[in-house]
Parts: structure tokens; C-alpha cells; sequence
């Protein structure tokens, strides 16, 4: 009996977490630049002598979805989607991170941040736009601005955003929602990546499919605890067989 009960028990512990992490990718769904998480599990034996038999399961990995999101058109000139792969490296209290978040603004400072409020990299530090100028963001990340006032059509360079593109198993996702590179590190700028301007990326949660997904996890659930109880019910009729027998 306790072999059933080991294998539906840690069965049941771990897709009651794996149901918190599609319940938090689905709470993500209007997210922009939000990438899902998905659990991958496997039985494990239990390694011991008295119970070379018996078996668990664990979450062998929690996996990072990078597939891209749809991309949403806004004709916000500060707001900007990656064309492809790539990166947004910008300046958290934990050193540099990367998102594909590209719904920018500028801070009571001139400098461009993110919608959270943490500043972006560009090419020598923070990107700092003069008052009364316009904004436009080119595909490989260069900002520039456009007097509102005075001569009109003259140009000015202010900064370049930096992207990035480190290979996405090299990549890890922070509690902020940031990603960064394991063990640390910085990553170079990458030339390629471009970005469109006007547009952002969206959550690449398919709502869906995460729902019918979250459905079968609870389905699943149901049928571990089941297994439990059945475990238990043949225990006790055991028993009684056996109390019968020594009777």
C-alpha cells in the first residue's frame, strides 16, 4: 500500500504547485513581454535498502517559455517590440537584467525608464531626453529627439538602448520578473537585434490553453487524493482480514 501512497501523495504535492504556476502565468495573460513557466516532473526511486521498491515524484525543472509574443501596434513612439530575438538590458538594484517589456517612459528627470521605474541601459549609461522634444526610437535602438520648438526637422542623436541577445539557456528569471544571466555577468550588445517602434510584444500566454490546462491539473489533483483514500480503504479491509485470520 505504501508504494501507491508514496507515488500519488508527492503526485499531488507537486501538481498543486504546478497548479500555482499556471495560475500565475494565467494572471499574466494581459502581461506585456511575459513569458510562462512550465514544470516538467519524473519519478524518481527511492533510494534505501529497506524500500528499493518504492518511488517519488519531483519537479525535475521549471522551464521558461521563450516563444514570442503577438505583437500589439500602440503608435506610442516610446513604446517598442523586439523584431525577433533580443533583449532590453536596463539597471535594476541587482545589476543589469533583460526584459522584452518595450512600454518605456521619461521620469521627472528626462531619462528613460521602463513602466516600473527602473532606468535603461543605452551605450554610455542612462538615455536623457532634453524638454520640449519629440522622440523617436530607430530599429537598432538609437534615440533620437526633434525640438517641438524653434528649427524644425533637426535631429539630434541622445543614446543608443542597449540590446542584447545571450542564448536563452543561459538566462534565468529573477522575482522581479527580469531575467538575467546565471551565475551573474554582463551580456555584450548585440548589433542584430532591432526593435520596432509604436509596437509592443504581448504575453505569449495562450489564455486557452491555459485554462484547459489549469482544468486538468485540478482533474489530476482529484485523482491523486482519490488514489489516497484508496489506499487507505485497502489498508483497513487488510486489516480487518488479517484480524479475522488471528482470531
Amino acid at each position: 500500500m505504501d508504494r501507491l501512497i508514496y507515488t500519488a501523495m508527492t503526485g499531488a504535492k507537486h501538481v498543486f504547485l504546478q497548479q500555482a504556476n499556471v495560475a500565475n502565468n494565467l494572471a499574466n495573460v494581459n502581461t506585456i513581454g511575459f513569458k510562462a513557466q512550465m514544470h516538467r516532473f519524473e519519478a524518481v526511486p527511492v533510494r534505501s535498502e529497506a524500500m528499493p521498491t518504492r518511488a517519488f515524484v519531483v519537479d525535475a525543472s521549471i522551464q521558461d517559455v521563450f516563444d514570442e509574443g503577438p505583437i500589439l501596434r500602440t503608435d506610442n513612439p516610446l513604446d517598442v517590440a523586439l523584431d525577433g530575438a533580443g533583449w532590453i538590458a536596463v539597471q535594476t538594484p541587482d545589476g543589469e537584467a533583460y526584459t522584452r517589456a518595450g512600454a518605456l517612459e521619461v521620469n521627472v528627470n528626462g531619462v528613460l525608464q521602463t513602466k516600473s521605474g527602473y532606468l535603461l541601459e543605452g551605450d554610455g549609461g542612462p538615455v536623457t531626453i532634453p524638454p520640449d522634444n519629440h522622440i523617436a526610437i530607430g530599429s537598432d535602438g538609437t534615440v533620437s529627439v526633434i525640438p517641438a520648438f524653434g528649427t524644425p526637422n533637426v535631429v539630434n542623436v541622445v543614446g543608443r538602448l542597449k540590446l542584447v541577445n545571450p542564448p536563452e539557456e543561459n538566462l534565468e528569471r529573477g522575482n522581479d520578473g527580469f531575467f538575467r544571466l546565471k551565475g551573474g555577468g554582463i551580456a555584450p550588445m548585440d548589433e542584430t537585434v532591432r526593435v520596432s517602434s509604436g509596437n509592443l510584444e504581448g504575453s505569449n500566454v495562450n489564455p486557452a490553453e491555459t485554462m484547459v490546462q489549469l482544468i486538468s491539473l485540478a482533474r489530476q489533483f482529484e485523482l491523486q487524493t482519490k488514489m489516497i483514500q484508496t489506499a487507505e480503504q485497502d489498508e483497513q479491509a487488510a486489516n480487518k482480514l488479517l484480524s479475522y485470520n488471528g482470531g
